[in-house]
């Protein structure tokens, strides 16, 4: 099966105020003063300006809660579009964590990218928002073959052969010109260049993925250097991607150190020597921002092995779920019925129940683990940003939601899913996940209009 591709989008909303999950509203006051004329100083004295104050304002503890037979009376519509297919899903109150309407909530379902709330928690919990990925140069054994030189990959798939001052798919990635404009200034005569990928164990390629959808843009094959996480055009949105990530990137050295690119090898095994020159990718907190609203594969990938790096598990696929499940359960999150292959939920054989989907956005919203907020500010706004721009803006029974509504989106052949939180159109915050298997051909509409449902009604009988 082939997942669904998202593009980037131009919509941009106006006027909309993003009411945040944690029961808070941003009210912005804005104070316009300007000089006075001479004709305007024979006026009456204008009006004294009001005072700004703006702040964070929590919603009052009188916001009703929705109770569940109001909830089970407002989603029986939308739940009887048969494109929906098979639909799980659970209902909960911020506040109090409450559980407010479930539906096969602890079956295992493809959860498609709703995945990758698993991964950012597991980050967010784990490693520092600051925290950034190195990119060396070492110079190798001289005695053996003088002048070769070896790019070691430390996990980041960002670097990048744009010329300085040239826009690529990350912000703020680090180039290979600055790694050769550090590698000339020590002086030495470079040869040849090897590239060591050996921080990465295992297959480059995860059970369940299509290798289709390398050349449909998806997904590269993940080795501990990339260039521009694979993507052949790098600023291009529909860019295949590369079979060969690190030796690009080995290439775009050589070429940038005037050595013959066709050269560059794998290295045989880890490098040491005299570092030469080293670089750093965006801090996490950035990367985290890119994978979840652009639905970013490579990165999450990247990412949860920096979580396995961090707690001893392997630097692997099956590594990497490993940290992430336990670093998750150990936050007491539910995570029976998980059964995960990769970590951004590009595989067809990965499992997660609407109850641990819930749960992490759940914990995020909670007062018992102040480390997960920022995965609230991470997901993707209705009608607003990321693979949520375009969505929540027709029909215009759904335009309600657009701004109140945040979710990670979940797409692949006959799966949607959505995983987040909405501000009900009583005040009250609520945190939901949906999963939708074997759905329709309009099955994502058909789940964006379950989704809705919860900012339009009140829900409180």
């Amino acid at each position: 099966m082939r997942p669904t591709r998202w593009r980037r989008s131009t919509h941009i909303v106006i006027g909309v105020v993003v009411l945040i999950a944690v029961g808070a509203v941003i009210a912005v006051a804005a104070l316009v003063t300007g000089g006075r004329t001479t004709s305007e100083a024979q006026s009456p004295p204008a009006p004294t300006p009001a005072a700004a104050n703006p702040s964070v304002v929590p919603i009052g503890d009188e916001a009703p809660v929705p109770t569940p037979n109001g909830l089970t009376q407002a989603l029986a519509v939308p739940l009887a579009d048969p494109n929906l297919g098979a639909l799980t899903g659970r209902i909960a109150d911020a506040d109090t964590g409450a559980v407010l309407w479930q539906q096969g909530a602890d079956i295992p379902m493809q959860p498609a990218s709703t995945n990758k709330t698993l991964t950012s928690s597991a980050a967010l919990l784990t490693l520092d928002r600051d925290a950034r990925v190195t990119t060396r140069v070492v110079a190798a054994d001289q005695t053996a073959q003088p002048g070769l030189v070896v790019l070691v990959g430390g996990g980041d798939p960002t670097l990048s052969a744009a010329p300085p001052g040239q826009d690529t798919w990350y912000r703020d990635a680090a180039r290979i010109s600055d790694l050769a404009d550090q590698v000339r200034r020590t002086g030495t005569k470079v040869t040849a260049v090897q590239v060591d990928t050996s921080f990465y164990g295992g297959p480059t390629m995860a059970p369940g993925w299509d290798p289709a959808d390398i050349d449909g843009g998806d997904i590269a094959p993940m080795e501990s250097v990339m260039l521009d996480a694979g993507r052949i055009q790098p600023t291009t949105v529909d860019s295949g991607r590369s079979l060969t990530p690190a030796l690009d990137a080995g290439r775009a050295l050589a070429t940038a150190l005037g050595v013959d690119p066709a050269a560059v090898r794998i290295a045989p095994g880890p490098a040491s020597g005299k570092e030469l020159a080293a670089v750093q990718s965006a801090p996490l907190i950035e990367r985290l921002n890119e994978m979840m609203n652009d639905s970013d594969n490579v990165m999450a990938e990247a990412i949860a092995r920096e979580v396995a790096a961090a707690t001893q598990h392997p630097v692997s696929f099956a590594g990497a779920v490993e940290a992430v499940t336990a670093r998750l359960t150990s936050a007491n999150i539910d995570m029976a019925g998980a059964t995960l292959v990769d970590s951004s939920g590009l595989s067809v054989d990965d499992r997660l129940t609407a109850t641990t989907l819930d749960e992490v956005v759940g914990e995020a919203a909670g007062p018992d683990q102040p480390k997960l907020r920022p995965l609230l500010d991470l997901l993707p706004i209705a009608g607003g940003s990321g693979t949520l721009s375009n969505r929540f803006l027709d029909p215009p029974s759904e335009r309600a939601s657009a701004g109140w509504l945040r979710a990670k989106t979940g797409s692949l052949t006959g799966t949607n899913a959505l995983a987040g939180v909405v501000t009900d159109s009583g005040g009250r915050v609520l945190t939901f996940a949906f999963i939708s298997n074997n759905a329709g051909p309009t099955g994502r509409l058909a789940i964006d209009a379950l989704a809705a449902t919860l900012r339009s009604c009140g829900c409180g009988s």
